[in-house]
């Protein structure tokens, strides 16, 4: 009877916290960049003893210390005065506020109640830079020699959404509410593009939009504003790959005698010249090894350094998966894919610019394989067995010639 007693007491302290203590909880928050964020706590009075404190950070950096019935004592500046005139507690119910925040306050905040009770509470703090308003352009290799003759150039419209110095974002084209297309990046400081074809004719709305978590930014599309027909251009625009030449011909057959013909730079007949393409490499991608998925997928990442006015693309045969797009000089681009390690279809990523492609095959057995990459055991026993064959020999050595030296120093003292 008496152990039964002592098994329900402890149950009963499993329940409200070993000793009064209260187990942790973690809260997320999000927040935009120079907003302020407050962190409310359940805390409705402080006794005598009761001592709060407000941490942050992996070390536990302390911002704030409350005690004396809710009095602040002490408050402090953080790693590297990075809260410095940020900080403020409200006296009734000790939540904490951080004003004009920053991407470098992100992270843990923990408060710490000690006294009668033990208890803390985790808030994990993003935040997230403002976000760029999408900028719509008509892709002006639309109406160049090559395209304005083929029969699709003379029905689509070629357009292009752009931003600029993004990360942890995603853009996307919407037709009306249903989304066509999307991009999404984790890099800090990047530029997308994400290219759509419409109709010259289209009556239907688009828009492009870049959000984060917490917020969004919508660009509409005007179709009669960036949409013409290439027949209402004046001039010819050529495109060359770096290194080769280009001929820009003209329709004079001759020359009278008071002609004049003259070449000028900067008109409106533009040459667009564009930078050999790289091979794409694909590689394994081990950051995600350890999730659930990757025991009956494959993650890969088809990357590219220093490249620029291209676009990257993941093929299944000849159907387009997932491309990005990028307008800027010299970047780095990633595009991961998920395969199945059974995988039987074709798969390539090919990078290609207006005039030229380059494409990397993959091949699923090279890359990926779900079994684990240890020692087999037998070639540890071997190469073991074979170091101690080798060990005991030169034990075997040393004794022979410890004990040839004994006789021969015996046979010189019998002398």
């Amino acid at each position: 009877m008496f152990d039964m007693f002592v098994l329900f007491c402890l149950c009963w302290c499993c329940q409200i916290g070993v000793f009064g203590a209260e187990t942790n909880e973690i809260q997320t928050v999000s927040v935009m960049e120079g907003d302020s964020v407050n962190l409310k706590t359940n805390v409705t009075e402080l006794h005598e003893d009761d001592e709060i404190a407000w941490k942050y950070g992996a070390e536990k950096s302390l911002l704030v210390k409350i005690s004396d019935e809710k009095k602040i004592s002490s408050t402090y500046d953080g790693p590297n005065g990075r809260f410095r005139d940020r900080v403020k507690v409200d006296p009734q119910t000790l939540s904490l506020t951080i004003t004009n925040i920053t991407t470098q306050h992100a992270g843990l905040y923990e408060q710490q109640i000690r006294g009668a009770r033990l208890s803390s509470k985790t808030f994990n703090v993003s935040v997230y830079p403002h976000l760029p308003v999408p900028v719509i352009s008509s892709n002006s290799s639309q109406c160049s020699s090559s395209s304005s003759s083929s029969s699709s150039s003379q029905q689509n419209c070629s357009l292009l959404c752009s931003v600029v110095n993004v990360g942890h974002v995603t853009l996307s084209w919407y037709k009306g509410n249903s989304l066509l297309s999307s991009i999404s990046v984790s890099d800090l400081s990047i530029s997308l593009s994400l290219p759509l074809e419409v109709e010259y004719q289209e009556k239907n709305s688009y828009s492009c939009v870049i959000n984060n978590p917490i917020r969004n930014q919508t660009t509409h599309l005007n179709i009669t504003q960036l949409c013409y027909t290439c027949s209402g251009v004046f001039g010819e625009t050529v495109s060359v790959m770096e290194g080769g030449s280009v001929t820009l011909k003209t329709d004079v057959t001759e020359i009278h005698e008071d002609d004049d013909m003259v070449w000028t730079f900067g008109t409106e007949n533009s040459v667009s010249v564009y930078a050999s393409l790289p091979v794409p490499v694909i590689t394994r991608d081990c950051s995600s090894s350890s999730s659930s998925s990757s025991q009956q997928n494959c993650s890969l990442v088809c990357s590219v350094v220093n490249v620029g006015h291209v676009t990257l693309s993941w093929y299944k045969g000849n159907s387009l998966l997932s491309s990005i797009s990028v307008s800027d000089l010299s970047i780095s681009l990633s595009l991961p894919l998920e395969v199945e390690y059974q995988e039987k279809n074709s798969y390539s990523c090919v990078i290609n610019n207006p005039i030229r492609n380059q494409t990397t095959h993959l091949e699923i057995s090279e890359h990926c394989s779900n079994q684990n990459q240890h020692l087999d055991i037998n070639q540890v026993f071997h190469a073991c067995a074979g170091m101690g064959v080798l060990i005991l020999k030169l034990i075997l050595w040393a004794d022979l010639g410890l004990l040839l030296w004994i006789r021969l120093n015996n046979s010189h003292q019998c002398i």
